[in-house]
């Protein structure tokens, strides 16, 4: 696995944020390179100009244009922030402004630069957010995957932006080419709300949390299997997404103090407004982005309760569900319990098992999709 970027004669050491000893991911891909590539060879702006990076996955491109711009990177990631930091500070790069994903963007950029995401809500968003805030002719160069910019993904950016133009694929990737064409006054709507009346709630999502339209499968099988009674004291709801578990807990065990973890900046901000919006005395919640369960104190809890995605940006990978069930062993105190819901699949209760002891894992419900399993520390 390479560590070492080098183009134009400058060279990076950047690694994934958490640094892993057996990783096999690279910390940049192909679009990176040809980002960097494309606007060091056609002088795209003047050196010195103000450089807005959108949704950098570990900070290549920040460090690379750190070398001669000012550069801002906002995105929603507290992993991909984190590694972005971690990569600058090892490179001894120029210092870059970090931007919270629901941050204003600054009025005077001169070029921005887009790792398309994974999500259209989230793209939509985020070029409401620069049509709202940039001067006229602005340029936008966004990047993906080539068999990722669908037609639909084109209609975005001229709905929302300008319409675009597309380069040739290099690397099996591909440029996107935009521009602000007219100032926008008008207000961009933050939230998704609507409702989920079998359970008494109204969800409000910010843009780049998952399933934000509607009640996701797996969250809605498990909101009937979550545990109730006061022998709780402190609940982590890892993964919490919109807070949707969050406040079923928080309804089925009145006197637990309960913590709403996850790595999307928006993520926690949802949970916070619907925990807010839904539950009589929220003070007893806490709102934490983070990777996984880093910093807190081992043999602390008695629940933690978890919906593992199976990904991270892009790259399908399982070494996220493993981190969180180590975490979780760590963190959870003698006799506490882990509960979690995956595609049954995927294998969970096999992995619970090497952790926990085959005897303390049990599946507790499945259906034809899913399996809730709980595991207990012995």
């Amino acid at each position: 696995m390479k560590t070492q970027l080098t183009l134009h004669d400058h060279q990076f050491t950047l690694h994934r944020y958490p640094k892993r000893g057996n990783e096999t991911l690279q910390a940049w891909d192909a679009g990176d390179e040809y980002v960097i590539n494309y606007i060091t060879e056609h002088s795209v702006v003047p050196h010195g100009s103000k450089i807005l990076i959108l949704n950098d996955s570990f900070g290549a491109l920040s460090c690379w244009f750190s070398l001669h711009y000012e550069v801002y990177l906002q995105t929603d990631s507290f992993i991909s922030q984190k590694g972005a930091l971690q990569n600058l500070q090892l490179n001894k790069c120029n210092e870059v402004t970090v931007l919270g994903s629901t941050d204003p963007i600054p009025n005077d950029i001169d070029l921005v630069i887009m790792q398309i995401p994974k999500g259209n809500r989230f793209l939509t968003w985020q070029l409401q957010q620069l049509k709202h805030n940039l001067k006229p002719k602005t340029p936008l160069i966004a990047v993906n995957k080539a068999n990722a910019i669908h037609t639909s993904t084109l209609n975005l950016f001229e709905k929302h932006f300008a319409k675009p133009h597309t380069s040739l694929a290099w690397k099996k990737h591909r440029l996107v080419f935009s521009q602000q064409v007219s100032a926008e006054t008008s207000p961009v709507e933050q939230t998704t709300t609507w409702a989920v009346p079998e359970h008494d709630m109204t969800l409000s999502n910010l843009a780049n949390v998952y399933s934000g339209e509607s009640l996701d499968l797996g969250a809605r099988f498990i909101l009937d299997h979550l545990p109730s009674g006061s022998h709780y004291k402190n609940i982590i709801d890892l993964g919490c997404g919109n807070g949707v578990l969050s406040i079923k807990l928080g309804r089925n065990n009145h006197l637990s103090n309960i913590t709403c973890v996850d790595e999307s900046f928006m993520a926690v901000a949802s949970a916070r407004l619907n925990v807010h919006a839904n539950i009589e005395c929220p003070d007893r919640y806490t709102f934490v982005a983070n990777n996984c369960l880093d910093g807190f104190a081992a043999n602390s809890h008695d629940l933690v309760v978890c919906n593992p995605p199976f990904h991270q940006q892009n790259a399908v990978t399982d070494h996220i569900a493993w981190q969180m069930f180590t975490d979780a062993y760590k963190v959870l105190e003698k006799n506490g319990t882990l509960l979690v819901i995956g595609n049954s699949h995927l294998g969970y209760n096999n992995k619970l098992s090497r952790l926990f002891g085959r005897d303390k894992v049990n599946v507790k419900a499945k259906n034809g999709k899913f399996m809730i399993i709980s595991a207990e520390k012995g």
